[in-house]
């Protein structure tokens, strides 16, 4: 018996095409000839050209979504197969990830079966196997510590203690955030010896805690004898980060002890180089349960990231409970072949789903608080809107021509209109229930990627325009979010956004804080307006990019290629001058979720970026050393 009745193989030529073509086989194993159907696949290298297949018939697309038919009477015979060709797409494929990423069979009957995929071939070029990510490295100090602090001066030690616990006297709050830091450890490494013990143990060293109102609150001091450890910090968040440090060292001392010593004596002096350090995560494309949501997050607490940018809301769902409007998380997450929204980026035959409910976000906001993380939410608007668009189809202008305009990503009229009187009422309630969910000073509103075009055949969007007297799409998305920045503003909270918010005008530079994604120049553009700045270029910092140019290394490559020795030696601050790099407030990676079909691809793309940019978020540049940090980046705990 075959473990799949059908599977789709397909290899891209870069002829036949502008941009080369695909060929595409359906190989049929279920025991029955199979006629009268038709194929879908989801697919990031899209058809424009409907017309420019071979042997089957185009019968549409909807973003990521494509439809075919076979030619009229087409049998597959048990054990057969079917090939046909289409050219017409949007640009070249250069990755074995770039071709379909799922597909099913409609049958005659109208029922729907899975079709198994496999990755994308190459023809008539060379196939090369991705490189090596990571060298040997070199260790100049033996110490395993991730990110690398600001300075330290140690001496080796021969052995380790085996476990380190709270000196007599230590306070309560100290106790309470080794026990912190020790459950975090055990999520992170269930098979790992703990570091730390509440009780006293005569094999293990005392640590002596001790406020120091001259150090930051971010800040910590490790003085190391013999005998005990002195971790003085200047706030909650500084000892957490001492704590951490200390986890790591005995770890890499215990697991890997031909490479890693833990510290005789010795100093760290230890404080972050930027105040955001942040990780995003879209889960809107593909959802993620919870329990992967709070690894996560304790993985950027073992790193000292205390930013999680959550990004909730995108064209293939709405993924965050809202009680006033439920529809959102029936209607607005459900894709599938009969369902409200259509398969797209690894959907198959079956129904997909998947939200998080207020509970669910309660509880990841509290783990998050407890580790010093501050998890800021992005509801994307006022593009990137299809799923809200298709749950509540009253934010629409009914007059407005149906594909009137099409999102980067192909998606048509996916944004929410400015000129609809329910769209401020809609946005009013969702940010009632979100403030009183996330406790964190900003919200991410997005506000990236509106298509130059939009609206403008809308009537009220018309109409709006020529009561403000204002004309043109982005003229029109500022109007709209200096509308949601009031709101933000009347609810005791800030913006955050993407880069595009200062697009038309922006909003005001107080109380904003931009995001630069779509090249670094841009980060100083921002800054030299007046805004507060994240770096996060697509070049270097976001991770779905992939590795290498080799068509054998999965991912995007939009932004070129970001191999983790680019990832780690890129400097956010470039060429700030320094009378703007006040406003560079930190650095953050993206993880965008349309390659991240499996686990093995999350921590393939994931792992060792994230740590880097942990490291360029934390160390000074001065501090760097890509064959040091090589050498430990292989212990990273991944999802």
């Amino acid at each position: 018996m075959h473990p799949v009745s059908y599977r789709l193989e397909a290899s891209w030529q870069p002829d036949g095409g502008p941009f080369g073509r695909f060929t595409f086989t359906l190989f049929n194993f279920s025991g029955a000839p199979l006629s009268g159907f038709r194929i879908v696949y989801t697919s990031l290298t899209r058809v424009i050209d409907p017309k420019a297949c071979d042997n089957a018939v185009f019968l549409r697309r909807n973003a990521n979504f494509h439809e075919f038919a076979p030619p009229a009477g087409l049998t597959i015979e048990n054990g057969g197969s079917w090939t046909f060709t289409v050219s017409g797409l949007h640009r070249n494929a250069r990755h074995c990830t770039d071709g379909a990423k799922s597909a099913y069979l409609t049958l005659a009957d109208g029922g729907h079966v899975p079709v198994a995929v496999s990755d994308l071939l190459l023809e008539n070029a060379v196939s090369e196997p991705p490189p090596v990510r990571l060298p040997d490295g070199k260790l100049d100090q033996p110490y395993a510590l991730q990110p690398w602090p600001a300075k330290l001066e140690l001496r080796p030690g021969d052995g380790f203690p085996v476990v380190l616990y709270p000196a007599v006297g230590s306070t309560g709050e100290d106790v309470a955030a080794i026990d912190t830091v020790l459950a975090m450890y055990h999520r992170l490494f269930p098979a790992g010896h703990a570091p730390f013990s509440l009780a006293a143990s005569k094999q293990g060293r005392a640590i002596v805690f001790t406020a120091d109102a001259g150090l930051k609150a971010e800040a910590y001091r490790l003085d190391l004898s013999e005998t005990e450890i002195r971790l003085s910090f200047g706030g909650s968040a500084g000892r957490q980060y001492g704590l951490t440090s200390l986890a790591q060292l005995l770890d890499g001392a215990r697991n890997h002890p031909e490479k890693f010593r833990f510290p005789a004596s010795g100093k760290i002096s230890d404080a972050p180089r930027y105040s955001w350090r942040g990780c995003h995560l879209d889960v809107s494309r593909q959802f993620y349960p919870t329990a992967d949501v709070a690894r996560l997050i304790d993985i950027l607490a073992w790193f000292k990231l205390n930013v999680f940018h959550w990004h909730l809301t995108d064209d293939e769902a709405w993924r965050l409970e809202i009680k006033a409007y439920p529809q959102l998380t029936t209607l607005g997450v459900l894709r599938g072949p009969d369902e409200p929204l259509l398969p797209q980026l690894g959907n198959g035959a079956e129904p997909v789903g998947g939200f998080y409910s207020q509970a669910d976000v309660r509880a990841i906001v509290a783990q998050a608080t407890a580790l010093h993380v501050d998890v800021v939410p992005e509801i994307d608007i006022p593009g990137h809107s299809t799923a809200t668009l298709v749950a509540l189809p009253d934010l629409t202008d009914g007059q407005e021509a149906p594909e009137s305009y099409h999102s980067v990503q192909g998606y048509p009229n996916n944004a929410l209109n400015p000129a609809v009187a329910f769209t401020y009422e809609f946005l009013e309630k969702v940010l009632d229930e979100m403030v009183e969910l996330f406790p964190s000073a900003y919200i991410h509103i997005g506000g990236d990627e509106v298509a130059n075009g939009s609206w403008l055949a809308s009537p009220l969007a018309k109409k709006l325009m020529e009561q403000e007297g204002i004309s043109g799409t982005f003229a029109l998305q500022s109007y709209f979010l200096k509308r949601v920045k009031q709101m933000l503003t009347a609810r005791g909270r800030k913006l955050a956004g993407w880069n595009e918010v200062a697009h038309g005008g922006g909003v005001s530079t107080e109380d904003t804080l931009l995001m630069a994604w779509e090249r670094p120049e841009v980060g100083i553009e921002l800054a030299r307006e007046g805004y507060d700045v994240v770096m996060t270029p697509g070049q270097a910092y976001y991770l779905d990019m992939a590795q290498a140019d080799a068509w054998q290394e999965p991912g995007a490559s939009w932004a070129g290629t970001a191999t983790p020795a680019h990832t780690y030696g890129y400097e956010a601050e470039g060429e700030f001058p320094d009378e703007l790099k006040a406003r560079l407030r930190g650095v953050q990676a993206c993880i965008w979720s349309e390659h991240y079909l499996s686990r093995g691809y999350f921590n393939r793309l994931v792992f060792p970026r994230l740590p880097a940019i942990a490291e360029a978020a934390w160390t000074p540049k001065s501090a760097k050393d890509w064959l040091r940090f090589a050498a430990i980046a292989p212990l990273s705990p991944n999802l």
